[in-house]
This record gives structure tokens, sequence and C-alpha cells, in this order.
């Protein structure tokens, strides 16, 4: 699979010499989770890998070149379970993707290694992400951090509706497609779906309120498309990809520097 991450940030290009001589308690290993999973008709399976490796090898480049964080090999199968049903859909079950987790989680502990920070473009991943920083920082003491997607950046100039219920495959996931693999993208094929309609709030919500009700891909969107690709432009995922690795870098670089004045 192709790859943005800078090749002196990659992890596994070092040998095992390389890697006992990192400065354990202050390098920053980051684990890449994501998904190969449908995304529409005009998407590759892989698209939250990519992004994923779009955005993170971009926020690698912005980092002072003597600050220890090294990119891991992707967890690139997620908890897909949503779209189950459509072709090329790889899922894995929760308890599978938190122990593949929590096991590379002890192997960096029994090399020495102190941080970890788990990046996450997959939104089935989300809640397991974080109860594994949790279990990992009381298991194994690792300083344990938690970054997802395109570091809370405002993607100025798309829609109230396509921010609120542009899920999966819609303007934001196009438009960063378009920018680093236009050749994956196929423009012909778009579809539009959604799963609500911000003009008509519901007390039962599908994400993110106090009462949700649970749903599958397959439920609303026959296509697989959760959203409105068809605004999206190269220029604006360009623009979005730099933003988000403006506020990733930040927040990699905090990690890294961070130190836990709490300690009893």
């Amino acid at each position: 699979m192709k790859t943005w991450i800078p090749d002196a940030r990659q992890f596994a290009y070092l040998n095992w010499k390389q890697v006992e001589a990192l400065p354990k308690d202050e390098t920053l290993l980051v684990l890449p989770t994501a998904a190969i999973e449908q995304h529409g008709h005009h998407l590759p399976v892989a698209t939250d890998t990519l992004i994923n490796n779009i955005l993170l090898g971009r926020a690698l480049t912005k980092l002072p070149e003597d600050l220890p964080v090294y990119a891991l090999p992707p967890v690139c199968y997620g908890k897909s379970n949503e779209h189950i049903g459509f072709p090329g859909t790889l899922s894995v079950s929760a308890s599978t993707f938190m122990a593949v987790v929590r096991d590379l989680g002890a192997s960096l502990h029994a090399s020495g290694f102190k941080k970890i920070a788990l990046y996450n473009t997959h939104g089935g991943n989300s809640s397991l992400v974080d109860v594994m920083a949790r279990d990992l920082r009381a298991e194994f003491g690792l300083r344990t951090f938690s970054l997802f997607g395109s570091g809370g950046i405002s993607f100025e100039g798309v829609s109230e509706q396509e921010k609120a219920y542009g899920f999966h495959a819609g303007e934001i996931e196009t438009a960063f497609l378009l920018a680093g693999t236009p050749e994956l993208v196929d423009t012909s094929a778009y579809t539009v779906n959604y799963i609500a309609d911000v003009g008509k709030p519901e007390l039962l919500k599908p994400e993110n309120s106090p009462a949700n009700f649970a749903w599958l891909t397959r439920d609303i969107a026959p296509s697989g498309v959760m959203g409105d690709p068809r605004p999206a432009t190269a220029e604006n995922g360009e623009r979005w990809i730099e933003a988000a690795a403006m506020r990733i870098a930040a927040a990699l670089e905090a990690m890294a520097r961070y130190e836990n004045h709490y300690r009893p």
C-alpha cells in the first residue's frame, strides 16, 4: 500500500539495534488504526487507511527533526460491522481489535517504551480506542494518548448538513483522496444518502447525542455512501490536509513533550 510516512519516521525501517538505542522515556510511537471497508461506488475500500497515512505523513514532516516520533505500521482492519453485507468490507470484532492493540502495547512495553499515541481515522473504532488508551495506561503504565481524524479542524466551506451527517464517503473523505490519490476516485459514480436531516432535528439521533439509535449502513444507504461527495474538490482536499496536518503535528509534539506533573 502507498505510504506518505517519511522514511526517517518509519519505525519498521529500523533494525533492532537502532530501536534499542532510541531514548525510551522520550520516544513517542504512533499506532495508526483504520479500516478496510466499502466506501460507496466511487472510493476504494482502503479509504480510511489511506487518509490516515496521508494526514499522519504530512504531520510528521512538520515536527522538529530531533523530536523522536515514529509511526508504527498501521492496524488496517477495524470494527466495521456497520458495513457488513457490502463486498470488500473486512471487519474484526471489538474483542479482536482490542486484543491486537493490547498485545502491541505489551510488546512496546517489553521493549522499554513509555509513550504511545493511538491515531484513529475510522469511526467504528473510536469508542474502542478510548477504552484501550485507558487500559494500556492501567495495565502497562504506558503514557497513552488518543488522536482522532483531522485533529478538529473546522472544514471551512462544508455545509452544516454535510458536517453533521456526511459520515462516510462524503465530501470530506472524497476531497482528501482527490488530493492524495485522484487515480482511485471514480468521479462518475457519486451517489448521495443521508441518515438524518440537520434541518429536521429529532429526539433520537444516529450519533453524539444523549439518545441515539443503532444503525447499519444498509438500513439507510443502498450505495454505501452517507453524505454528498459531489462538491468535493482536490483543492479543498489539499487545503484541509494541510490544516489537519498542522493540528495533528501540534498534538503529536505536545504528546512527545508531555510529562505527568501529578504523580503521587
